[in-house]
């Protein structure tokens, strides 16, 4: 199974996969530190921006995606 799932990882391409490895890093510090003991006001700010980093980077993954969908369409649609 594993090498099933590197196989699938090598094909996706560089930028989707630097995408994901952020979104995840940002997701997951997003996680530590709202479980991190720091002052309510503190957490609240922390946990929003992270979470609003991970957002932003998948709205942005989302408007590229469509971006390649669209000129791909267009491309056959002139062939």
């Amino acid at each position: 199974m594993s090498s099933t799932f590197t196989q699938t990882i090598a094909r996706i391409d560089l930028d989707t996969r630097i995408q994901y490895g952020m979104m995840l890093l940002f997701g997951g510090l997003c996680l530590v530190a709202a479980a991190s003991p720091l002052g309510t006001l503190t957490k609240a700010v922390v946990v929003s921006a992270l979470f609003g980093f991970t957002g932003g980077l998948w709205v942005s993954h989302l408007v590229q995606i469509i971006q390649e969908a669209a000129t791909a369409q267009s491309e056959a649609d002139n062939e």
